[in-house]
């Protein structure tokens, strides 16, 4: 759909959405933003609404009077460990779930498009085979990734026009991630020991950006994953290359996620995507993660 012109962004404040409004006023979109927040902290030209995503009522007069042609859900309660925490699933499932239908919800009722931004951590993580987006054989290992499965489900169910775009290991400038964590360890540390054993591809914002506003220009709906090109990796090999692109002297040692210890929510051992569908639905690629890492080493010395 090339004339589609108005996009609704949740989750606008956050380190995906934060790109998102960049790349779309950039390449001139009108957008609304939402976020819990009051205020917008990005500088584009975008409008801006506080919206809680668990209120369908406030979603629908919010969607009715906005009248997006596309919209792109990245509100989500990402915090994995935390999403274990017994105090905490209810939110969790507000959000990640409830908020999920009620945007499909409205979807619908003002016939829209809506993406939604989605995991590797669906599956079970086993094997070594990458995960095809028509794999449906779900077993998620947290809770975090049951709430995002149902999130899907929920999009599929109420929804015939969607993109569902599955992602892995993401970074960006906008929030923490696993790069800003090994750059401020190593201020302390000379020796870091890293997980060798669950292997996946980083996913870099402002790429997975500009590929949901080209996709989101086409009719092709469906599943898809996107993270970027350049092969998969251990978090090991991560660490490796973030101290060698950053020229720090760090020794990173490879451990296995038993010897590392147990964290609250158990990780997948293989979080590899196949990105095969982007390509052959006519869509650019990610560039290589090692190219993404570059970029934003640089920018963060800017």
């Amino acid at each position: 759909m090339q004339d589609a012109k108005k996009f609704f962004i949740t989750g606008a404040n956050g380190q995906l959405g934060r790109d998102l409004i960049h790349e779309l006023s950039s390449r001139g979109f009108e957008c609304v933003g939402s976020d819990l927040g009051e205020t917008f902290t990005g500088s584009e030209a975008c409008e801006y609404i506080q919206l809680d995503i668990t209120n369908y009522k406030n979603v629908e007069a919010a969607l009715k009077k906005i009248l997006p042609d596309r919209i792109i859900h990245c509100a989500a309660w990402t915090a994995v460990d935390a999403a274990e925490d017994e105090v905490n699933r209810d939110k969790v499932f507000a959000v990640n779930v409830t908020g999920t239908s009620n945007i499909a919800r409205a979807c619908k009722e003002i016939d829209s498009v809506m993406t939604y931004i989605s995991t590797d951590y669906i599956f079970d993580g086993t094997g070594t085979r990458p995960w095809l987006p028509e794999d449906e054989n779900f077993a998620p290992l947290n809770f975090y990734g049951l709430t995002k499965l149902e999130g899907e489900l929920a999009v599929k169910k109420l929804l015939e026009k969607f993109f569902i775009v599955r992602i892995a290991w993401v970074f960006g400038a906008n929030g923490n991630n696993f790069v800003k964590t090994m750059l401020k360890i190593s201020k302390t540390h000379d020796t870091l020991r890293v997980v060798n054993d669950q292997i996946g591809t980083p996913t870099y914002t402002p790429d997975l950006a500009r590929l949901l506003v080209d996709i989101n220009l086409t009719e092709k709906f469906g599943i898809y994953h996107a993270t970027n090109e350049g092969g998969y990796i251990s978090w090991y090999d991560y660490a490796k290359e973030i101290f060698s692109q950053a020229g720090i002297n760090v020794k990173v040692v490879p451990v296995s996620s038993f010897d590392y210890g147990a964290s609250k929510a158990k990780r997948p051992f293989n979080s590899r995507l196949d990105k095969s569908k982007l390509k052959s639905s006519g869509f650019e690629p990610l560039p290589t993660w090692q190219d993404a890492l570059k970029r934003y080493l640089e920018a963060s010395r800017n």
